[in-house]
């Protein structure tokens, strides 16, 4: 068999081809290639700091954790069992990280293409050093050389967060969480600034699985009574005060939809109390989450904490895949998304404060242009995040832009976040989103539509100084 080339990172990955438009975009990209990284939402576990162990093997720390990569190995065939996702039912599965490694490199050419595809590749050269490309003859040797690799002090997680230039990393946690990781880290002296995000979805959705024992819970944590309605707000309000306390600047809401109402005290409470004694309806749990995105708009208007919302995902799609394995294991769908008439509630009633500074989300992508950048180029409160998810990617990205700034401009969107689960992925995922922009700034300039030095405040901006000023950090 002919030898593969080796694994190389080209320098102009992502540029357009067109030559003008390619050399703005080196010039454009080296102005922010080397800036400090802002990772203000994303869900690697603040215990990964807190204990600073290292990573187990290739195979715990790069496969079983990321629905991206596994979800589209299913979609070939390949049993999740296989790939050592565990069991619900503790039912079988791999547990040979060398067998499940190899099953990834005899199927590693399905990611051409992906995002996930890109990210690994960067990861291997840039973070673990391999410079052999990953086929079923070379997964071993690569699994070695990771594992070997993965010993070394400066691949520890507190050296690698030093290394990638990691400015700030925000975890997503829960109003129930004791956040004692965190407390870990800051007792340690270490001097990395891992910061918590409050994410309230577990006690606001009737419809979460334990959500009355999560309500239990959030008395216990807060020292607040969660048996009323007003408890329950109090409660709330507590524990955002202690989330800021250790160093939280943001919130966040995963909803189904973007559906805002503004309930009386009186009807919440009914509501809440039908929810208390196991009666809320599926329409029930609709108004209150509604509901409970207003009060944490007010809330953030009181404390100042950034409002983020992330919604338009059907959730746990396969429900074969959800009984066996649980949530967040790939089967997670887009769904159209309406925007102007269902923010239309909160942003009448908060939307002109801009005190408020209230992030919305989409994987919907047709909204952008018809409904968020319109809604954000008014509303002094509103800002659009970046493409998210399934479009956190190099198509997706570009998209975004084209979509968003002509009518909402640069400076209300927020800059990028990488919202991984995949610490060792931080910095591929930056590194996409800087190309993707300096090549779409390049192709302004080079029409005339930007002149260069605009560009060169612009892409700083976007890599930088727009998610600082955003989520307050």
């Amino acid at each position: 068999m002919t030898e593969k080339p080796p694994l190389d990172l080209h320098p102009d990955r992502y540029f357009s081809s067109n030559t003008m438009e390619r050399k703005i975009a080196r010039h454009l990209y080296d102005l922010v290639k080397d800036v400090p990284l802002l990772c203000p939402h994303g869900h690697v576990d603040a215990k990964l700091f807190a204990i600073n162990a290292p990573f187990p093997d290739p195979t715990e720390l790069l496969i079983i954790p990321d629905h991206y990569l596994f979800r589209l190995l299913y979609s070939q065939g390949i049993p999740l069992e296989s790939l050592g996702i565990p069991r619900i039912d503790g039912g079988a599965s791999e547990t040979d990280h060398r067998k499940i490694w190899q099953i990834v490199g005899d199927n590693f050419h399905l990611f051409r293409g992906t995002p996930t595809g890109a990210w690994l590749k960067h990861e291997m050269v840039t973070v673990l050093g391999v410079n052999k490309r990953l086929t079923g003859e070379t997964a071993m040797e690569i699994y070695d050389q990771i594992q070997e690799t993965l010993q070394k002090p400066e691949n520890l997680p507190r050296a690698m967060f030093e290394r990638f230039h990691i400015e700030v990393l925000s975890t997503t946690d829960a109003p129930t969480d004791t956040l004692e990781f965190h407390k870990q880290i800051r007792q340690s002296g270490w001097n990395g600034k891992i910061i918590p995000a409050f994410r309230p979805d577990n006690v606001t959705d009737f419809m979460v699985k334990g959500w009355r024992q999560n309500i239990t819970k959030l008395a216990d944590v807060s020292g607040v009574d969660t048996s009323t309605y007003s408890g329950f707000i109090q409660a709330l309000e507590s524990r955002r005060a202690f989330f800021q306390e250790m160093g939280a600047t943001s919130t966040d809401q995963g909803v189904t939809t973007p559906f805002t109402i503004e309930l009386t005290k009186t009807d919440a409470a009914t509501l809440y109390d039908k929810a208390m004694r196991d009666q809320a309806a599926p329409e029930d749990a609709r108004l209150f989450t509604g509901h409970m995105i207003m009060e944490m708009a007010r809330m953030s208007l009181e404390d100042g904490m950034t409002m983020q919302v992330h919604p338009g995902v059907i959730r746990n799609h396969n429900t074969l895949i959800y009984q066996k394995f649980g949530a967040d294991k790939g089967g997670d769908i887009p769904s159209a998304t309406d925007y102007v008439n269902n923010l239309k509630p909160l942003l009448n009633k908060y939307g002109n404060d801009s005190r408020l500074n209230l992030i919305m989300f989409t994987i919907d992508e047709t909204s952008y242009s018809r409904e968020l950048a319109p809604l954000a180029g008014h509303y002094p409160a509103l800002k659009v995040g970046p493409a998210w998810w399934f479009h956190d990617s190099r198509e997706g990205m570009l998209r975004y832009r084209r979509l968003m700034t002509e009518t909402a401009g640069f400076y209300n969107g927020v800059g990028f976040n990488d919202d991984t689960r995949a610490f060792p992925s931080i910095p591929a995922r930056h590194d996409v989103a800087r190309r993707i922009d300096a090549r779409y700034l390049a192709e302004l300039v080079a029409e005339h539509v930007l002149d260069l030095d605009e560009a060169e405040e612009v892409i700083v901006d976007l890599a930088y100084f727009l998610a600082k000023k955003n989520y307050r950090l």
